[in-house]
């Protein structure tokens, strides 16, 4: 299978996380250290100001194999469209070559994400075919802090599980919450609100 950190990524990732998913060689097994690594991924992308405070990437379920990274870069690549969730799904698809991360023969897949899924991004989670969502932060964190996570059905979870997609909550939230708290100390930009 293809490498999920290259620089033919639909949406052009800062460098630093390439270097960072590549030197990730050894399967993370636990899913707490999956979710800090996804952290990490927010956390560097706020101090190296690429991006918004957000982290995602997408892993064999068994294994713990990295699969593909994603940060949120809708600012530097002017796109709104460029939340971390979407960047690491478009590219595990790449990875994978395959439009259905659920299809048959391949691996089963989760999403761990620094925070819940906004609107556009719960949408992907609905089409892209990975199994498992695993969440930091709540949207009710991105919201205290300004950002707008736009409506999205207030039972989110049971409509993943409808879909055999499980959920799972607050792995870390404390965490991904103290990124949030250092994007806004730092001056980082809230954008996309509309109130």
């Amino acid at each position: 299978m293809k490498s999920g950190f290259s620089s033919a990524s639909p949406f052009r990732l800062p460098s630093w996380t390439i270097r960072l998913a590549r030197r990730r060689q050894n399967p993370i097994m636990a899913a707490r250290d999956r979710m800090r690594f996804v952290i990490q991924l927010a956390l560097s992308n706020v101090t190296a100001r690429t991006g918004g405070p957000f982290g995602a990437a997408v892993f064999e379920s068994q294994t713990g194999r990295l699969i593909a990274v994603g940060v949120n870069v809708v600012e530097p690549t002017n796109c709104s469209l460029a939340h971390a969730e979407m960047v690491a799904l478009a590219n595990a698809h790449l990875a994978l070559r395959h439009f259905d991360l659920g299809a048959r023969g391949l691996p089963r897949l989760e999403l761990v994400t620094s925070c819940e899924p906004c609107a556009m991004c719960y949408g992907a989670i609905l089409w892209s075919g990975v199994r498992k969502v695993i969440c930091g932060a709540r949207a009710a964190d991105a919201l205290a802090i300004g950002f707008d996570e736009a409506p999205k059905p207030k039972n989110w979870m049971v409509e993943l599980k409808k879909r055999k997609i499980t959920v799972t909550r607050d792995r870390c939230r404390n965490e991904a919450i103290a990124v949030f708290r250092q994007y806004e100390q730092s001056g980082g930009r809230i954008y996309n609100t509309r109130n």
